[in-house]
């Protein structure tokens, strides 16, 4: 870990810890990333119409991704990078958290999957000059040190017109009831402390960070979750608790 946080001024080592702390437990429904998994079908399901929508593929071709290469950053086990895989994206997973790696390698090695697990940061990233299609970034800007600093090295991994499409959670008192009180103290679906409020961060907050790090900000939908129903849906109105957003990396001047 010395190594890598010399990477980056953004890894936050506390954090790290807390999910390294449940690596182990990434594939199991019913375990400590139960969050996750309830609300995979709606992120997959933004995620999946906005890059059909940017690229123009057709998503009930078999491998509609074909071609594009697509970085899930802080991937964690593989929950996003699997299906991108199957779509037909080259994909690579990165995560600062060393334990989550050999994690997402066997369950990949699994279900057959070739996916380019790498235990490394944004930055690093950058830095080498690697470029994708597309950037995922779900959950993960709420838990580093300098969201401008890392949003500005997602936005540099990024091809000219590529997307950007990034996840967290509003800051409010219907956040802090809802996903440290409720999903935290209450249901205990995570450990506590697994989050911090003040470091939640408002729709109109991240989209001028993202303007700042050069992107431009073309979407943003809120994840909703019932109670009656237990499940979750997309809203177009309500970002209330956990929110996502749509960015491009505009082409440069002609």
């Amino acid at each position: 870990m010395g190594e890598l946080r010399e990477m980056s001024v953004t890894v936050d080592p506390s954090e790290i810890a807390k999910f390294e702390a449940m690596s182990a437990e990434w594939w199991d429904p019913h375990g400590k990333f139960k969050p996750l998994h309830m609300m995979n079908p709606v992120r997959l399901d933004y995620i999946t119409r906005q890059v059909a929508g940017e690229y123009g593929r057709d998503l009930s071709a078999p491998r509609p991704f074909e071609g594009l290469r697509i970085v899930d950053i802080g991937c964690g086990g593989g929950l996003l990078c699997e299906p991108m895989a199957r779509l037909g994206a080259e994909v690579v997973g990165v995560d600062a958290a060393e334990r989550n790696i050999p994690v997402a390698q066997l369950h990949a090695e699994q279900s057959g999957l070739e996916i380019d697990y790498r235990h490394t940061t944004a930055e690093a990233l950058a830095q080498a000059g690697e470029l994708f299609d597309v950037v995922l970034n779900m959950e993960v800007v709420e838990h580093v040190a300098d969201p401008l600093a890392y949003l500005t090295a997602c936005r540099q991994l990024l091809k000219p017109g590529g997307l950007h499409l990034c996840s967290t959670i509003n800051r409010n008192a219907k956040s802090f009831a809802m996903a440290i009180v409720g999903a935290e103290w209450v249901m205990r679906w995570l450990p506590k402390g697994t989050h911090e409020w003040s470091k939640f961060i408002t729709p109109d907050e991240l989209c001028e960070l993202m303007r700042k790090a050069g992107l431009d900000p073309v979407d943003r939908k809120g994840y909703v979750f019932n109670p009656v129903s237990w499940s979750w849906s997309i809203s177009d109105r309500d970002l209330s608790v956990n929110y996502v957003t749509a960015a491009i990396n505009p082409e440069p001047a002609a």
